[in-house]
């Protein structure tokens, strides 16, 4: 499959390689050794890394790939999409996974491809202790906190989409996230589609500077910093909102509605988006069009170098691949993600299949 390259130690030091292959070969000790070989064959272990959006998914499908073949393996490193972006540019690893969109120049300068491989959904999250209704939220209102120009909870702008609560006047604890990450290029897509003052202030990055608020450095960490600081909004991945029991923000759609995120309301975004011809794999999902649209939904891609030349190291990245768009896709919706609409699998898969 004219998919990775083989990776072994340089002669000279590449910082960015060997701190990836340390890390996997200490992870893989820590292990008590599952690297050593299941069968007569030599056990290979292809290496990910990237976004930590969706982290989860990729250890729930190192265990079960693991029960699937016995010489095959491969471990998920939760570094950051921008990290995992250069990692795969530079020769590290087998793949990499995040939710920004490659530039023309990525892709070129280093070889790579993206496909989908499941769709998640960025949830503006709050900490309203009173409030016990839900909390409707505009693209607009949310660009005008997190730019500062909203301060308190009970701004008019805010009043105004929420006339059936009463909001405290107090002042808004915002909580980001650091440069390098995947919800940071997907919240700040959908709000520079909804905000000239936001695109043109900070614009579609995963590395904004934010002119407010306090870091938040990992998902898990967005998520407790809201849940335990009162005032507190922030945003973080569907999944882990879910998980921690945090409460999510409704937010206007193109179509005029206040959709929360949920696997219906991604899968409705994707489709919007990818219907009828399902081949847009690069596309933005941000902001889509169709009543049921959660407007702050991305899919999370899988990158890909075009050309390799191990043979059993390609082999094995096409199974895993072929697993992952099969059997692997059950486990999406288990962990908090949304599958890939069936017609754009098939679509997907046939791209795979053209790589082998």
């Amino acid at each position: 499959m004219q998919l990775t390259k083989a990776d072994t130690l340089p002669s000279k030091p590449v910082p960015a390689r060997c701190g990836l292959w340390l890390t996997v070969l200490v992870s893989i000790f820590a292990l008590g050794g599952r690297s050593a070989p299941a069968t007569s064959q030599e056990t290979i272990v292809l290496v990910g890394s990237g976004s930590t959006v969706p982290g989860p998914l990729y250890t729930r499908w190192a265990q079960e790939y693991g029960k699937h073949t016995g010489n095959v393996q491969f471990r998920y490193l939760s570094v950051g999409t921008g990290e995992g972006i250069k990692q795969i540019s530079h020769g590290a690893g087998d793949f990499a996974a995040g939710e920004a969109q490659l530039t023309d120049r990525e892709k070129k300068d280093g070889g790579l491809l993206e496909l989908p491989m499941v769709i998640v959904g960025i949830a503006p999250v709050y900490n309203l202790p009173e409030v016990d209704r839900e909390l409707r939220l505009s693209g607009e209102v949310l660009a005008s906190i997190f730019l500062g120009d909203i301060k308190m909870w009970n701004a008019p702008q805010i009043a105004r989409l929420n006339p059936d609560i009463t909001l405290p006047n107090r002042a808004i604890h915002v909580i980001n996230r650091p440069g390098g990450k995947g919800s940071n290029y997907v919240f700040t897509d959908f709000l520079s589609k909804v905000s000239p003052k936001f695109r043109a202030q900070i614009g579609v990055t995963a590395s904004p500077i934010w002119p407010v608020g306090e870091v938040a450095e990992r998902s898990s960490d967005m998520a407790d910093k809201v849940k335990n600081t009162p005032d507190a909004i922030g945003f973080v991945e569907y999944q882990y909102a879910l998980k921690d029991k945090i409460s999510l923000a409704a937010v206007l759609n193109p179509a005029g509605r206040f959709i929360k995120p949920s696997y219906e309301s991604l899968s409705a975004a994707c489709r919007a988006t990818e219907a009828p011809q399902w081949n847009k794999f690069s596309a933005s999902l941000t902001n889509a069009a169709g009543a049921d649209s959660f407007p702050i939904a991305s899919f999370s891609w899988i990158y890909l170098r075009l050309k390799s030349g191990e043979p059993a190291r390609n082999a094995a990245l096409g199974d895993l691949l072929n697993w992952m768009y099969g059997e692997g896709q059950r486990f999406a919706t288990i962990e908090g993600y949304a599958e890939l609409p069936s017609p754009l699998l098939t679509e997907v898969r046939k791209k795979v299949r053209e790589l082998q």
